[in-house]
Order: C-alpha cells, then sequence, then structure tokens
C-alpha cells in the first residue's frame, strides 16, 4: 500500500486487482451493461491512482474503491440518460412473442424505480452480501440511517409488486 500511495504503478497495479471483480459486479448491478460495467472498473482504476496519495486509511482500500465505483456508476447512468437515441423501426421488425416478454415486469425493474441512495443500499446489501456496519462506511452515512433506508426501500419494493401483482 506504501508503495502505491508513493506512485508505484505495480504496486497498485496489484493491490487493485485484488478488488477488480468487486467493483466488476458493483458496477454491473448499476449499469447493467458488460461493456459500460468494464468502462466503470477503468475509470475506478484510473481515479484510484490518481488519488491513491489522498487515501487517509489504507485499511478501508477496497471500501474506498467500492464508494468510487457507485459513483462512477450513478454518473456514468446520468450521462447516458442525456442521450436520445433514433427509432429506426427496430420495434415494427419484433415478433408478438417479444411484446409479451416486455410486458413482464422483473425485480430488477421494481429496484430501479427506487431513489439512488435506496438502490444503493439494495444492492450493497443483497447483490453484494455487505453488512449494515459495511454498508454504512461505503456510504459514509450513520448505521441507523442505512438501515432506515433499506427497510423504507423493502417497504417500497413491496408496495410496487402488490401493485405489479393486481394488474394481472
Amino acid at each position: 500500500m506504501k508503495k502505491a500511495q508513493k506512485g508505484n504503478e505495480k504496486a497498485f497495479v496489484e493491490l487493485f486487482s485484488q478488488y477488480q471483480k468487486d467493483i466488476y459486479r458493483i458496477s454491473y448491478t448499476y449499469v447493467k451493461n458488460q461493456n459500460d460495467a468494464l468502462d466503470v472498473v477503468q475509470e475506478v482504476a484510473y481515479r484510484s491512482f490518481k488519488k491513491i496519495g489522498t487515501l487517509k486509511h489504507p485499511e478501508y482500500f477496497k471500501t474506498w474503491l467500492i464508494k468510487m465505483a457507485i459513483t462512477c456508476s450513478i454518473d456514468l447512468i446520468r450521462k447516458n440518460k442525456k442521450i436520445i437515441t433514433m427509432d429506426t423501426g427496430y420495434e415494427n421488425l419484433r415478433g408478438a412473442e417479444y411484446h409479451d416478454t416486455s410486458l413482464s415486469i422483473t425485480l430488477q425493474e421494481l429496484v430501479d424505480k427506487l431513489n439512488e441512495e435506496e438502490k444503493s443500499i439494495i444492492i450493497l446489501k443483497f447483490y453484494q452480501g455487505y453488512t449494515f456496519k459495511e454498508i454504512a462506511g461505503i456510504l459514509d452515512i450513520p448505521l441507523g440511517t442505512a438501515k432506515s433506508i433499506m427497510y423504507r426501500a423493502l417497504e417500497k419494493l413491496r408496495k410496487d409488486l402488490g401493485e405489479v401483482g393486481s394488474c394481472e
């Protein structure tokens, strides 16, 4: 860690590679696209290499990287929302069976409806398996707040799932 903080590229690559898969998994959960997730991993590598000297507590390196991955993922999602896609008529080419599957709602779509804070906690807790204490550290919020946000998010998911079930 000390070598990496002093600018040793080889030491940094060795450290970063230990957490590369975790960063990919967390970013993929947000961006839902392999190429975008890989872009996030690359961006986290770049930012963390540039800023590793500012890391005051080396024991929190993984937490620092995960927090950076979440930030980069959210930034990418916001950037992509600004991109307007052109309708190329592809919808007309798809068969009716394609439309049936597009009507079904998934848990991921429900999670996507949550605000960023709620979504982050749900992803970290249930998709990545972090404890509340770890989540509070990653998101830099009090432990009680992390729990409250998660239970509020779960209640929203239950409500939305109930509405979906009553429509069918």
